[in-house]
Parts: C-alpha cells; structure tokens; sequence
C-alpha cells in the first residue's frame, strides 16, 4: 500500500512539473526579444528550445557557432545585430508582426492542418541573422547583419508593407 502511495505521489509531483515546464516553452516571448537576451555566452534554456511559429513573425537568430568568430569582429556582429533589430522594431509591432529571439538552430512553422515545417539554420554563411516567417509561405532567411534601411527593404518585400508603415498619431488642428 505504502509503495502504490509513494508511486502515485511522484506521478502526481512529475506531471505538475512538466506542466509548468511546457507553458513555460509556450511563454510569448516578445518582450525578451525586445530586451534582445542574445547574449553571446546566453544559457538561457527558453532560447535554445525551437520556436514554434504560427503567426507572421521574425525570428533573431544567435546559434552557437558564432563561438569560432574572432572576440572583436562577434562583439561588432552582436552589438550592430542588436542596433539595427532595434531600429526596425517599431515598424513590426505597427504591422502586428511579431519580434522573436532564438539561439535553436531549428524553427518549425505551423502549416495547414497542423503539420509542422522544419527551418533548419545551421550550416549557413553566418551563425546569426533573420528568418523572416509568415505561414503558409516560404520562409526568407537573412544571414550576417544588415543595416536598418536594407532589413527594412527585405521586410517591406516579404511582408508586403507599405513605404509608410509606422503609424503615427495624427495631430490636432484647429
């Protein structure tokens, strides 16, 4: 009786774990995206799980293959990786589209009917860059850094925005 007790107990405290565990995997995390959490010695178990992509979205990406770059030229990457994400944020969040940070070197994106499609981003020219995502499509990935205006060329194209895609507040006239 003893050991049916003790079984059921710790049946019980692993699937309350677990539970915790899997919404922790399903937190949305766009505002650690935007906090930019990539660091390049970045441990953090949430961004090494493969994303899960069901909605428009672009994927930061950081793998762990940056480690063979040189000190100086992976803090330059990092840093102006982080300067541009910065500078075009403002145009994802007006469009509804969503930020997303990631050191997996595996996406999946949600097709009809629940299939899963594998991204997979190892073995590119750079160990960092975009994955630009919208269900449904093709992905687009973006390796190495670009500069603002031209990461904001690549999203206008893939995404189809307009040249005036960050709205603004009118102002009142009297």
């Amino acid at each position: 009786m003893r050991h049916a007790i003790l079984g059921a107990l710790l049946l019980i405290a692993s699937c309350h774990s677990r539970r915790g565990r899997d919404e922790a995997g399903r937190v949305d995390t766009t505002d650690v995206a935007r906090m930019f959490p990539l660091h390049p010695d970045s441990t953090d178990s949430l961004l090494r799980t493969p994303r899960v992509i069901s909605d428009a979205a672009v994927i930061v990406f950081w793998l762990h293959a940056a480690d063979t770059i040189g000190d100086d030229d992976r803090a330059d990457a990092f840093d102006q990786l982080r300067y541009y994400t910065t500078q075009v944020a403002p145009v994802l969040e007006a469009n509804d589209i969503s930020l997303l940070a990631t050191r997996a070197e595996t996406v999946y994106v949600v097709q009809p009917g629940k299939q899963r499609r594998t991204i997979l981003l190892a073995g590119l020219d750079y160990p960092f860059g975009y994955v630009l995502v919208e269900p449904g499509g093709p992905e687009r990935i973006l390796t190495g850094v670009y500069p603002d205006d031209d990461l904001l060329d690549e999203l206008r194209a893939y995404f189809d925005l307009s040249d005036d895609s960050v709205t603004t507040v009118p102002r009142a006239t009297i």
